[in-house]
């Protein structure tokens, strides 16, 4: 079931490792059958090195395990609930990235400081609100991704693709799993940027936005022009 699914999701979960955004098991990768209703994403706790296609844990939208011997990961339940609310999108990826990850632990967004961020992210990346005590107690995963689709009320999570949860870490989505790395490997890149850049100068202005959006519409955008057809 889902065989091509299932190689692409294990090939993203070892991409993670090779863009160096995990260490340990500090990360997922799913991807999702929005025809069937079922996605596939990496067992809890299997290290990236023992990943196969085989291994891909293949669940429905109730988080039930239709498919696979392990467990899935216990950020399955962010997933789905991402799957469920954001309808556009077709993969997901969680890390512990360093540098977002270092956002996400002030609880500050990443700032657009210049057009490498705005090439890949129209705007800062967002932050969520913390999580209360109840829902860390009753539903913690179904409330991280409560949490994310909340601070997406006026986003399109088309052009910002990425989202940091307070206190936690980065989610990064896309088309496809394939798009998600790509997106959590831009995510990573710019946070470093900025954090490099706020180092050098406190007060450094964000990007100008009429500069932004030159540089995301001309990738992103309809009259887009950026690459090869």
């Amino acid at each position: 079931m889902l065989e091509t699914l299932k190689e692409r999701v294990c090939r993203a979960n070892r991409e993670l490792v090779a863009h160096g955004l995990v260490a340990l098991t500090w990360g997922n990768a799913s991807g999702i059958d929005r025809q069937r209703e079922l996605a596939a994403i990496k067992p809890s706790g299997v290290s990236y090195d023992e990943l196969s296609p085989e291994r891909i844990v293949v669940v429905d939208f109730a988080g039930r395990v239709v498919e696979g011997e392990g467990r899935p990961s216990s950020d399955t339940p962010t997933h789905l609930y991402l799957y469920r609310h954001m309808p556009s999108i077709g993969g997901i990826v969680h890390t512990h990235s360093r540098h977002a990850t270092m956002f996400a632990q002030a609880r500050q967004e990443i700032p657009c400081l210049g057009t490498t961020h705005a090439d890949h992210f129209h705007g800062p990346v967002p932050v969520t609100r913390p999580l209360s005590p109840s829902e860390v107690e009753e539903d913690y995963e179904v409330n991280t991704g409560r949490a994310i689709v909340e601070r997406f009320a006026e986003l399109d999570p088309t052009s910002m693709p990425a989202a940091l949860v307070a206190g936690h870490g980065p989610f990064a989505w896309g088309n496809d799993v394939s798009e998600a790395v790509h997106n959590a490997v831009a995510l990573e890149a710019v946070a470093e940027m900025a954090l490099g850049t706020r180092l050098i100068d406190a007060k450094a202005v964000v990007l100008e936005p009429y500069l932004l959006n030159k540089h995301f519409l001309r990738k992103h955008g309809p009259g887009a022009y950026y690459g090869q057809d």
